[in-house]
């Protein structure tokens, strides 16, 4: 099974049970301005980057990217495990294009990188920094855990409630009921992938998460809605407004 745009895992178990089996999947990363990765072996993490593609590579550290004049390092110079913008340089023409992914390398021998999310998707109402990669990897480990099928999923803040302290609103939608004790484990996995939130939590700056049980379907009137019903349209998978939560709700 062949993929690529949208991260699989989330998804897999689902997959595998509508088709019946375990099956193997091969991840790829092209985009309109060129085909950036693939994945190459079953056994190591990340995809391999694409060197001979007419694309000159470079990478600017996620949080200099709103900087005045932020720097961008060639591959020589990145590091394993930090989060940084892609810049595209190809021989068809782009200089310096910022295509609006983030990624991390999770191998410098060869170049491997994992696909962590949106310059445009986090959710930092109160500094937590939030990035796509801790939401689908929590989702991903917690649903597994509870054996929890789910359609789609989307999280936003809520920053003003009628009553309480602020809190995270992620919208599940699925076919069954969310099981006792799923949101209060998706917290703990969330304060162990970001220390921000974690601090915000035990600062009583932010109260525990909140699931939202949606309907299926919910998330396909929604992208109806917006004209954006598809394979060809992705919800994004969070947001740092409610703009799309409200409409949800």
């Amino acid at each position: 099974f062949a993929h690529g745009g949208v991260n699989y895992e989330p998804y897999k178990s689902t997959m595998e049970k509508l088709i019946g089996a375990k099956i193997d999947s091969i991840e790829t990363y092209p985009a309109s301005e060129g085909f950036i990765a693939f994945q190459d072996s079953q056994k190591e993490q990340g995809l391999l980057l694409n060197l001979d593609a007419g694309i000159f590579y470079e990478f600017v550290p996620v949080e200099d990217f709103h900087n005045e004049n932020p720097r961008r390092i060639s591959l020589e110079d990145v590091v394993v495990g930090v989060n940084y913008a892609i810049v595209l340089n190809t021989s068809s023409g782009l200089w310096g294009y910022v295509i609006g992914d983030t990624v991390k390398f999770v191998s410098s021998a060869p170049y491997r990188i994992t696909v962590t999310g949106r310059l445009k998707h986090f959710i930092s109402a109160f500094g937590e920094h939030v990035i796509a990669e801790e939401v689908e990897g929590a989702m991903t480990e917690i649903a597994s855990k509870f054996q929890f099928s789910f359609t789609e999923f989307h999280v936003a803040p809520q920053v003003a409630p009628i009553e309480g302290l602020p809190y995270h609103e992620w919208f599940v939608e699925s076919s069954s009921t969310v099981p006792e004790g799923f949101d209060s484990a998706l917290d703990d996995k969330m304060q162990e992938l970001n220390s921000y939130y974690k601090d915000l939590i035990k600062g009583k700056v932010l109260r525990p998460l909140k699931v939202t049980e949606l309907p299926v379907g919910r998330f396909n009137s929604y992208m109806d809605s917006q004209g954006k019903l598809g394979g060809q349209n992705k919800l994004p998978r969070l947001s740092n407004d409610r703009n799309i939560a409200d409409k949800l709700s």
